[in-house]
């Protein structure tokens, strides 16, 4: 029922998809609303977090720490050059993962204000 809101999402992959149908399945037909409304003005696409990892290679590193709410991880990223140009490089590898642990967190986070509201 709730995944037709989400399948227009860009870059949605189908663990996403069934973790936000996990999350929305107890939830009303407004309630759904709402937390897709919240949902979408916060989350991630992986393919952004990759331009910005890419970005930590030629101008700044940590720019996708800072996006993604890692806000200590971005500064130290931005001192250390990324660890030595390292972290930058393991982040390029998992960028997947860090959008996917920070739209889960979003998530939770749209989840829990969607109950509130109604």
């Amino acid at each position: 029922m709730n995944s037709q809101l989400f399948m227009q999402l860009k870059g949605i992959t189908p663990a996403e998809l069934q973790f936000l149908e996990q999350v929305t399945g107890s939830m009303s037909e407004s309630q759904a609303k709402n937390f897709a409304m919240l949902y979408t003005s916060k989350r991630k696409d992986p393919q952004d977090i990759l331009i910005f990892t890419l970005l930590g290679f030629v101008i700044v590193a940590g720019v996708q720490r800072f996006v993604t709410g890692q806000i200590g991880m971005g500064v130290l990223y931005l001192l250390t050059f990324g660890f030595c140009f390292i972290g930058t490089l393991v982040d390029l590898i998992n960028y997947k993962s860090i959008t996917q642990e920070y739209n889960q967190k979003v998530a939770l986070e749209a989840a829990n204000m969607a109950r509130m509201i109604n």
